[in-house]
Parts: structure tokens; sequence; C-alpha cells
């Protein structure tokens, strides 16, 4: 028999959209904000639960961290489907499509509170199914991560198909990281996202220095063991349950007996071994910070990242005096902190430079410091700490996303000041997702508590002193709920004071902010098979399909870049393909799929500047039916018009269509651009994408005989010949597929192909490979063929385009020659010096 639960969840995104509006103006809540660089109303209105209060900071930062959301989004692929990024680019250390597990408990969080669940979904399942992923890569709960999202969109199915993925990740953490006789997991700094720390800094390795059992560390296990264990009670695995359950009892006990210092009454990590610093000074084995080394007997060296095992209620009670640091100026609390490391500690130290985490305030950290208060506060019978601190903690994280007053955030800040200077790189660390902050909000200020059943408890943290709040539209467990704080009932007009409302009926109040429970609704609902949707225009793996083309390309921005599942709107840092400088009223980017595809809808991501790029005056939508294009029949767009800085969406009855494109019409002030090109349809997966054609020459993917890629020069950062003739295509920095001669010391260098044997040809494709930096498209180029005694320039070359572009692909045809060997000759640009990511030969 089908439970009260799973009839619940049939209805997932799509129904719950159809369910009762909420109580705020949403438009008005949206348009009150002035910072906004995404004005996709529709997908805010669809996805986010809209909240207000009397703390307009708090609310604009509510806000803001939502678009932060979006401009890491990543649609990696359709088998994977969607994933996020840390950082603005995609840094080398990053996994497959940029995704770093560090912060992945923070993001999924976040994550679990978008209607459409399919962002989240996506995303948990990413790490475990997609080549690329590094889920051990640094120490992150994602596991419990997981299953917190479950919490609020439950799938038993989903969660018991993870199930495996979940116990062999933590099996791996297990052999390389657990210490049977010591019954805890050890871990360093650097891999728990503090690379230069107080205790690698009493190690000759300051930057990874210093293994040991950390507390947050084997928290996060013990949080993964207990998620693993109540997934496998919903799969019926009794076993595994109770051997996970084992484990979280074990890491339990053996984190408050060894970790705990009852003398300064915090939680400290233990040396795994004797670590020596530079001056000789020797740190014990199986010491914790500052029993001994140099600082040996110093009453401090309590660090923020204490307070973690709170954050999973770890700890019994009977140990909260630790919180009485939290707000005392001579410990952690700053003006726009908490510190890291208490204030008078003796290594102490603030640095306007990368991941010194020595005292400066760690948005990563207060955000866990901040949940682990929560919990405290709901949970833990004390008087140390009060809900009055949280709320002023909440407000001094808000105040801390701005930089010159508008919303911001980058990777830490000074304490005392809130100057994100030293810490904020370059299309890097804009808008950093490294952190949760808006389930703090929902959870704590708002108090949401999370469960696994029907019930619905809600505790708000939020002053009895505020005349109102508002968190509306929260899609939870297959409802739409509201909770609402409206001292004299004027407000809302629902009554005075708490009320808690399903699908817009009331199910619980109180005449005071207390907490209150209540049995959500059992919502029955026909069942529904999943359809999954697939971009079929994205190309993050460097498949020669799809493949793109426009008419025009402007200088420094690159065509790859509207098919890299990642979109947003500025100008600095770019992430575009524009048409500035074209001469054409109009120009189109062309998509072809290599086959057919099923698609059913289009959506173009244009970009407005205000002038010299903007919105196109109008847009046609073609599609070449395999003698001519014409127009996409059936079309409904939203907005009917076009507009920038959102998605335009385009939706028709599905056609099978092997090229589609997007004719601009440039408007009056500004040729036309777009940051995203998306074509979706239905799929099943696993995706295949479409074969490449025959016929490439130089196409040798194992990198094994001939035909084989040599060069004049090539970098020592992995950018060799042989991966210029691979098969794959790939303008970003990570993965590496590329060959560069990044170092050479000449004004040109050559690019050759050795087939082994005559061949006859009468065309070159080339993927320049440019990171506006040390590497660039060169000035010119040149093709030239080897006679059997000398290399000739061959004749009758055109170049389309005429200039070498970067980041997209470049033909050269000439007259056919028959040679063994043909080269690419590259005259460098400045003192960049040249790459290129394929070359491809061809006879037509």
């Amino acid at each position: 028999m089908m439970s009260k639960l799973k009839l619940t969840m049939m209805a997932l995104a799509g129904s719950l959209a159809a369910l009762p509006a909420g109580v705020l103006d949403k438009q008005k809540a949206l348009e009150a904000q002035t910072f906004w660089d995404n004005r996709d109303w529709e997908w805010y209105k669809e996805n986010i639960p809209f909240f207000e209060c009397p703390d307009k900071d708090m609310v604009t930062t509510y806000y803001y961290r939502w678009q932060l959301i979006t401009k890491h989004t990543t649609y990696g692929s359709p088998n994977s489907g969607y994933s996020f990024t840390e950082f603005t680019d995609r840094p080398f250390w990053s996994g497959a499509y940029g995704a770093i597990s560090c912060p992945v408990g923070h993001q999924l969080y976040e994550l679990r509170w978008l209607a459409d669940d399919r962002y989240v979904r996506d995303y948990s399942r990413y790490w475990f199914r997609t080549p690329g992923a590094q889920p051990r890569n640094y120490g992150c709960w994602l596991a419990d991560g997981i299953w917190a999202m479950h919490q609020v969109h439950p799938d038993e199915a989903f969660m018991t198909d993870l199930l495996p993925d979940m116990k062999k990740n933590y099996e791996e953490w297990t052999k390389r990281q657990f210490v049977p006789e010591m019954g805890l997991f050890w871990q360093n700094g650097h891999d728990d996202g503090m690379e230069f720390n107080i205790n690698s800094r009493q190690t000759t390795d300051i930057l990874r220095g210093a293994n040991g059992y950390r507390p947050g560390f084997n928290a996060y296990m013990y949080a993964d063991a207990l998620s693993i264990a109540r997934t496998a009670r919903l799969a019926g695995d009794t076993a595994t349950a109770e051997e996970y359950e084992k484990k979280a009892a074990s890491l339990k006990e053996n984190v408050q007996k060894l970790l705990w210092d009852p003398k300064r009454e915090f939680y400290f990590p233990m040396s795994m071994r004797e670590e020596k610093d530079k001056e000789g000074n020797v740190v014990a084995k199986h010491t914790l910070t500052y029993q001994s080394g140099k600082h040996a007997g110093s009453p401090h060296g309590r660090e923020e990242h204490g307070y973690i095992p709170w954050q999973f209620n770890m700890v019994d009670p009977g140990r909260e005096t630790a919180w009485k640091f939290l707000m005392d100026r001579n410990y952690f609390y700053a003006d726009f902190g908490p510190l890291t490391v208490e204030r008078h500690d003796p290594m102490f130290l603030l640095q306007k430079g990368c991941c010194w985490w020595s005292g400066q305030s760690w948005p990563y950290s207060t955000a866990q410091t901040l949940k682990a208060l929560a919990n405290v506060l709901h949970g833990y019978p004390q008087d140390v700490v009060t809900r009055a601190d949280y709320v002023k903690l909440l407000q001094i994280f808000s105040k801390s996303h701005r930089k010159d007053g508008q919303p911001y955030l980058a990777e830490a800040l000074h304490p005392d000041t809130g100057s994100f200077e030293g810490h904020d790189g370059y299309n890097h660390s804009e808008h950093y997702f490294h952190s949760s902050f808006n389930d703090l909000v929902i959870t704590g200020l708002a108090g949401l508590k999370t469960r696994a059943d029907d019930t619905v408890e809600i505790d708000p943290l939020a002053p009895a002193e505020w005349a109102y709040f508002a968190m509306d539209d929260i899609a939870y467990r297959g409802v739409r709920l509201s909770i609402l704080w409206d001292k004299d009932g004027t407000r809302y007009g629902k009554g005075a004071g708490l009320r808690v409302l399903a699908d817009g009926k009331e199910i619980a109040s109180s005449a005071t902010l207390t907490k209150v429970t209540a049995k959500l609704p059992v919502v029955v609902r026909e069942p529904k098979t999943e359809t999954v949707q697939f971009n079929y225009a994205v190309n993050n793996d460097g498949d020669y399909w799809p493949k793109y083309a426009a008419t025009f390309t402007a200088d420094k921005t690159s065509l790859n870049k509207v098919c890299d599942g990642h979109s947003w709107y500025t100008i600095h840092p770019p992430n575009r393909w524009t048409a500035e400088g074209s001469p054409n009223a109009s120009d189109s980017v062309t998509v072809e799929f290599g086959m057919k595809r099923p698609i059913e809808m289009v959506k173009l991501y244009f970009l407005d500047d205000g002038k010299g790029v903007t919105a196109p005056a109008s847009y046609a939508l073609e599609y070449w039916n395999g003698s001519a294009w014409v127009e996409v029949p059936g079309q409904k767009r939203v907005p009917e018009k076009p507009e920038g800085h959102r998605a335009n969406t385009v939706r028709f009855p599905k056609l099978d269509a092997e090229k589609v494109r997007a004719v601009l019409v440039h408007g009056e002030t500004g040729k036309a651009g777009l940051t995203e090109f998306e074509a979706w349809g239905p799929g099943v997966r696993p995706y295949v994408a479409a074969a490449p054609p025959a016929g490439n020459l130089a196409l040798n993917q194992k990198g094994e005989g001939y035909p084989k890629a040599s060069a004049s020069h090539h970098d020592t950062f992995g950018g060799l010949p042989k991966l210029a003739n691979d098969g794959r295509t790939g303008y970003l920095p990570v993965p590496v597929n590329r060959w560069t001669c990044y170092g050479s010391t000449t004004p040109s260098d050559w690019l050759e192909i050795d087939f082994g044997a005559a061949k006859e040809f009468s065309r070159l494709e080339i993927g320049f490979f440019d990171d506006r930096g040390g590497v660039q498209a060169p000035e010119s180029y040149s093709v030239e063929y080897f006679d059997g005694e000398d290399w000739k320039a061959a004749s009758g070359q055109k170049r389309s385009p005429e200039k070498a572009a970067g980041g997209s692909m470049n033909a050269v045809r000439f007259d056919r020659v028959s040679a063994s060997k043909v080269r690419l000759v590259c005259t460098h640009k400045g003192q960049a010096k040249s790459g290129v990511t394929e070359m491809e030969v061809w006879n037509d």
C-alpha cells in the first residue's frame, strides 16, 4: 500500500507551482531590491521562498544570496545535469564542471530550498556518478547534506539508489584516514579548507602540515554515518543501519573523550605524530593545540571550528560553557566576525592574502557557527548564549555581505573593518559560494526545523520585539508553507501572533513567538513518470557535437561561453559572446547537434550593458528543415519582447532538429550578445553524444601511432601536442586539453601533424585556446605542408574569421595538396604565446 509520504511526493516542482499563491507580493519584493544582475523574475517566483522582516539589510542579503546561487549554477552535461561552482572561474584544483567538494555541505543546505528539486538532486547525484567529480578532495558533510535535502524534498527511491554510493564514499575515507587505535579520522587544515592555520604553522610545512584528529572533520564523518544509517533504514537494510549507527556512536564518544579540554572548555585538534617547526620546537604526539610546542601551556589556542560538533548535534549536554567565548571581544566576537582564532592567541595573525585562517573572518566558518548556535538554542538547556545572540550574529553576517555599499561576498574579510582586500581575486572570488546564509534564515530565524516525517516544527529565533516577519511560499515536503509573525495582526490579515499556513490554510498558531508543531496535510496527487529534460546545446566535455557558429564574434569574447552551462551578465568578470563591432544589421548564432534532437524549448540569455552591447531589438528562432532555414512554429515567448539580464524562454511543439539558430536584430544603441544558449527537450539517460563526422585526417583519440602531433615547443603544465588532435575541444583552463607553447622564447611556433603517409587535404579547423593572459590567439597564422624536402606555405589560404579568434573554431581553406605532414605556424601576439585545443585536417 502506498504511504501518505509517497503520495505526498508524487507531484514535485510542476505540481507545486499550481498551489495557492503565497502571502507576500513577490514582484514587489523583487523590485524593492536594486542590485539585480539576474532579473529572471519568473525563476525567482517559481523557486525561492519569499522573506521580509524589519531588518532591511538582512532582507537584501537574503535575496542577494539567491542571485549568488544563479551565478554558480552550472549545467554540466545531459548526464550530470546541474552542479555548482565555488569560484567564479573553474580553478585547476576543481573537479568536473568546476565543482569543489569543500563547500558542498553548505551548498546542499541552501539548494534544498529551491522548489525545483532538480538542482539539488542532480548535484547530489553528481558527486558519485560524474567522471571527474572529486568528493574526497576536501572534508565535507556530503551524505548529511543529501539527507538534509531529503527532509525537504522526500524521495525514498532516490535516497536508496544513492545508498551504495554514499557507503562507498565513506569506506574510501575510512581506508585512507581512519585510525582504528584512536577511533578517529585524521585530517589536516589544508584539506579542511583551512590552509595556513595555527597548527600547520607549528610545522615545517605551514600549508599542509599538522595531520591530526580534528573535531570538525570527525563531526562531518559522524553526520555522514548517521545519514547513511537513516538511508539504510529507508531501504530496509537493518544491518547497514546498525553498522553505521555504531560508527557514529564511536566517533561521538571519542571526539568528546579525546578532543575536549576541560581546562580551556573547548574542542581542539590533536596531533597525530610528533612535529617540529623551523626553530626546533616540538609538538608532541597526541597532544591538543598548545599542550606542547613553542606555546605549551598557553590558555589560548581556540579556533572557531571547535564549534562544529554542535553543528550536527554531536555533543552531549553539559559542555555549553564553550559558547561563552563566542560573543566576547576578548575571544571570537568582532564587528565583522566571528574570528577564526581567538583574539589574544599568540599566533593570531591577519593577512592581506589568501588562505590565512589565524583570525580572518571566514563566511564558511561563520555559517557553521550560526548553524551550531541555532542547534544549541533549539535543543540544549543552557543560559550561556541567547536568541538575541543568534540574531546579532546573523545581522553581522548579513552586513558582511557588502562591498562599496552593494551586496557582495568574497573569500574572507577583515574582522574589524569588513574589507575583502586581499581575499577578492578578479574572475575568481566574486560572489563566492562557499557558505550558507538563507538556510540559516529559514531554519534559524524563521525556525523551520526540518524533519523526516509529516510533523512540521516551527521554533523561530527571531526577536519577539519585531512587529512582523514572513517566510512565505516554502516548498516543503509536498506543500507550500508560510510562517508569519504579525504582532498586532494588521500586516498580513491572518490574525495577531504566529501563524503557520500550508497551501494557504492555517495549520498552527500562537499568540506569542514560541515553538509550535502541526501535522502536514495529506497531499494526494496522481503519480507521474519523471521526464528527463536535456539541454542538448551544452558542451563542456569537448565533444565534436554540439557545435556553434556565429556570423560575427567580437574581440575578447568567446562563442564557447554560450554553451558552458553557466550564465551571468556582468562585463567584469565576463562570460559572454557578443557581436560588438559587427558591420551587420543582424547576426546569428547557430548550434548544430550532429543528429536530430527533440527540441521543445530554447532559452536565450541576452546581455544588456546599457550601451555597446544591448538586448536585440528583435530576434527570430529558426531550425534547419533539411534544405532551408525556417521559423520554428508555434512559439510562445516569455518575455514577449527580448530583455537582457534574464532568460528569454521560447516554448513550442516538439520538433526534431539537427540545427537551430537565433537571428538577432541589433538595437539602435548596441549590438546583441549572449551569455548562454540552451535547447531543451526530452531524453533518456545515459545521453550519448553524436559521433564526429568521418574524414578528420588528424584525429588520434588514443594518442598512439599515426597521425602524430609534435611542436616546436610545449609548456610544462601538461599542454602537450597530442592533446591537440585527440578529438576533444576544451577552451576552459580545466581540464587541460590543449597544446600551448607558453614559455617559448621565439616570436613564432608551430604545431605539426605527421600522417605517416601522404594524404590529400584542403582545409584546417583550429580551436585556438585563449586565457586572455599568457596564452592568446596568435596575431597571425599560416598553414604549411612538407613536400618531401622542405616546408612550403599552402597556396590560396582563406581564413574564417580573417583574424584568429580565441575560444572558437577557426577555418582556413587552401588549394588541395598531397603531403605526409602539415603544420600550423603561429606568430604570437605581443608577449603572449599561442595555444590550440584541437586541430582538424579535412579534404573537402
